[in-house]
């Protein structure tokens, strides 16, 4: 085998040197062609490791796919060790599944994203499905800012290396050979893998990957003036029908015919073939990428005599690169926005967060284009920055989605609701482009709907209008509701309580950042409480409460957790304050109150895989009232309860409660597998009439509770299940809840 390498690596140079003296004695060029494969392609890094050490410059690069991605980089002036160390600190899960961080999401997105397990487009009453899996907005952010210092070049040709990628026209089927344009965007319809990643617009053209058409370059690089090619090819062969398990497998292979056809010619084209050993991989195994850069090496390194005989003939050296400088910050000083229709410049400016003569990072950039694609309004946002005067000019071409209807589906499982199914219709554009008019319809163990309709002005103003009907039954342990209306009622240890809430507001809102809102609104509360423990003389159950509330309320949130269910980091609050003005129905001598609210926290990481959080909160009544419906209310566990209803571990729904409450939790969190959680978790209260007068809320506390719990990042939302006790109460038990909460 050795004698072999000589002996091949002896006829490449006689041949070489014969082409020379034919030619006058010139400086061979050398093009390099790197194939698509996906996760394989990251063995070209390994591959260039080893040209490099051979010595022999690369004159020209023609790339597919993950090889265009590769060679843009090379191109634009990125050593293999740099982009060794790039591609090994890159989180391909996020990067490839597009997962908006939840960051990037208004308060309305990120009720909509925490609601939902199925979302489809609902077109003219027939539901289609989406036109890929992942927009590829993480991955053109990333490879915006990775070629930001040759943002200033058209012509791909003036790049440090010459250089062109492949992509396919969708429309056609063409091949479109890219060396003109804003490199990341031609790099990002290269490697556009049907299905998995939208279609990107370029000129007039549609394209996606050029791997369908043309995996292997080889033509267009010898057409550049290349007198040498090296190859890198991470293509896979066909399969024997043992490995034809799926009809995936038969799909792919047939996808293959005409790329393992086509190398037959290619590969007599190619004077150094470097093929990595790939068996065992495929185009997701990200996860390995250490494992395949270091097999691109050794099959490099293979090739070692024949590239030592390629650099010997080349007359002048491969120039030493030097480190890519990264700039951290940079001034924005023109903001264009492209092709929006429905949507206003106030809208997208409010969603991107930005103004113009500010500078700026690639972090606030990537998260302003997140909270873009996060609204689910348009396709990925191929954004472009240019140099311009002493700025740069970001230009943000919008896509709009045609698709302004949306089915979503839901369900849940809970100790209080029980059972629950929602479907959701979602609309856009009713009345107005910037607004949006939702309605859940939830069955089950009880009947409840969700009606909202938001017209979103980005930075300005915001407004809506909202309706809810909600309703459960539940036996209590304490009165319920404390007053006359069960002042003559005999001594119970339980009520049976049945609860019917109708709740319409108005209010209008502002939002900076997607993290922090405040708003203004009126409501309209029915209350209707009664229970079957009971019976009046006629025999009809007793009615504790029916009554129309009228109030003003105001609300200030502040919310950077990075998730709802299972928070690792971020900050926490929410205020709210309700002054109750009118009332009418059973209560006679009703007298004005209010009602305050809030809750503060946050979650940090301190190690690996392990977080903590803190929350603190608490309320009070102020006013003399009856109306005891509205005290707080502790006990069970969960979300999104209504009105003064709060969650305490250890303890029933509804156990406890007075005027004024004040309530911690210390929770610890392990996520010991990806998805998979174990948590520990302590609450503690005290809760009363006036503790806050009576300077209780500062004692030790009165209630306590523990519990330690499992939960699944389930495609249905958070599966969880929790051992609950609590030292005051002979009693431990367990909850579980299945879904998200709505």
């Amino acid at each position: 085998m050795y004698l072999k390498r000589i002996w091949l690596a002896m006829a490449i140079l006689f041949s070489l040197q014969a082409n020379a003296q034919q030619v006058g004695q010139k400086d061979p060029k050398v093009g390099l062609v790197l194939s698509g494969g996906g996760a394989k392609g990251l063995a070209h890094i390994g591959a260039l490791k080893a040209i490099e050490e051979a010595g022999v410059r690369i004159d020209y690069i023609g790339g597919t796919s993950m090889g265009a991605i590769v060679g843009a980089l090379y191109a634009a002036g990125y050593t293999p060790t740099q982009l060794d160390s790039i591609f090994k600190e890159t989180n391909f899960d996020v990067l490839l599944q597009d997962k908006m961080p939840r960051s990037a999401m208004s308060f309305y997105e990120k009720n909509n994203y925490e609601r939902y397990a199925v979302t489809l487009p609902f077109n003219k009453f027939k539901i289609s499905l989406p036109t890929s899996l992942s927009k590829g907005q993480n991955l053109y952010n990333l490879l915006s800012e990775l070629l930001f210092n040759v943002n200033n070049i058209d012509d791909f040709n003036k790049l440090p290396v010459p250089f062109f990628c492949m992509a396919t026209d969708v429309e056609t089927g063409e091949p479109v050979q890219l060396n003109k344009g804003y490199l990341p965007k031609a790099i990002s319809a290269s490697a556009a893998i049907p299905s998995f990643f939208e279609p990107v617009p370029i000129n007039d053209q549609l394209l996606i990957d050029g791997g369908v058409v043309n995996n292997y370059p080889v033509d267009e690089v010898k057409a550049l003036g290349a007198d040498i090619i090296i190859g890198v090819d991470v293509q896979d062969p066909l399969y024997k029908r043992d490995k034809l398990n799926s009809a995936t497998d038969i799909l792919v292979q047939i996808n293959y015919y005409n790329t393992v056809n086509d190398m037959k010619e290619k590969l007599k084209k190619t004077d150094v073939h470097i093929k990595p050993e790939i068996d065992g991989f495929d185009v997701l195994s990200f996860s390995k990428g250490a494992s395949i850069i270091e097999n691109g090496y050794e099959a490099g390194q293979k090739k070692e005599m024949q590239l030592d005989s390629i650099a010997q003939l080349q007359l002048k050296k491969p120039e030493k690169k030097y480190p890519v400088k990264i700039i951290d910050t940079f001034l924005i000083n023109k903001l264009s926005f492209e092709g929006n229709d429905k949507y206003t410049r106030a809208y997208l400016k409010g969603k991107l967060r930005y103004t113009t003569e500010e500078y700026t990072d690639f972090d606030n950039l990537d998260q302003g284009m997140s909270n873009l694609a996060a609204t689910n309004n348009f396709n990925s946002v191929k954004y472009e920055i240019r140099p311009n005067k002493d700025g740069y000019k970001l230009t943000v071409p919008i896509v709009e989605k045609h698709t302004d209807m949306f089915l979503k589906l839901g369900i849940h499982y809970d100790g209080l609701y029980k059972t629950a199914g929602l479907v959701n219709i979602t609309k856009k554009h009713l009345f107005f482009d910037d607004d949006v008019i939702s309605f859940d319809f939830i069955v089950g163990d009880y009947i409840r709907y969700d009606f909202e309709y938001y017209l979103d002005k980005g930075f300005y103003w915001s407004f809506g209008l909202r309706s809810r009907y909600n309703s459960f039954a539940k036996d209590v342990s304490f009165d319920f509701v404390q007053g006359k209306a069960v002042e003559d009622l005999p001594d119970v240890n339980k009520l049976d309580i049945s609860l019917d809430d109708i709740t319409n507001q108005i209010y209008m809102q502002t939002v900076w950042k997607e993290e922090f809102t405040f708003g203004l609104g009126l409501e309209h509360k029915f209350l209707k409480i009664e229970t079957e423990t009971l019976a009046n003389e006629e025999g009809n159950e007793i009615l504790l409460e029916k009554q129309n509330y009228f109030s003003s309320y105001g609300f200030l949130k502040f919310d950077t957790l990075d998730d709802k269910y299972f928070p690792s980091k971020g900050l926490f609050f929410d205020g709210d304050f309700h002054w109750y003005l009118l009332s009418s129905g059973e209560v006679e001598d009703f007298t004005q109150f209010s009602v305050a609210k809030a809750k503060l926290g946050f979650a940090m990481p301190f190690a690996r895989k392990f977080s903590a959080n803190l929350f603190t909160e608490g309320g009070f009544k102020l006013g003399s009232s009856n109306a005891n419906t509205f005290d707080f209310i502790l006990g069970g566990w969960g979300n999104d309860f209504i009105n003064n209803i709060t969650p305490f571990l250890g303890y029933d729904y509804l156990s406890f409660g007075g005027d004024s409450f004040v309530k911690a939790t210390i929770s610890t969190d392990w996520e010991f597998i990806r998805g998979n959680h174990v948590n520990l978790t302590a609450n503690f209260a005290n809760a009363g009439n006036n503790i806050f007068e009576r300077g209780e809320w500062f004692t030790l506390p009165d209630y306590s509770g523990y519990a330690i719990g499992y939960g699944y990042e389930s495609i249905l939302g958070p599966i969880q299940a929790k051992f609950n006790w609590s030292p005051e109460v002979d009693e431990k038990f367990f909850t579980v809840s299945v879904g998200f909460w709505f």
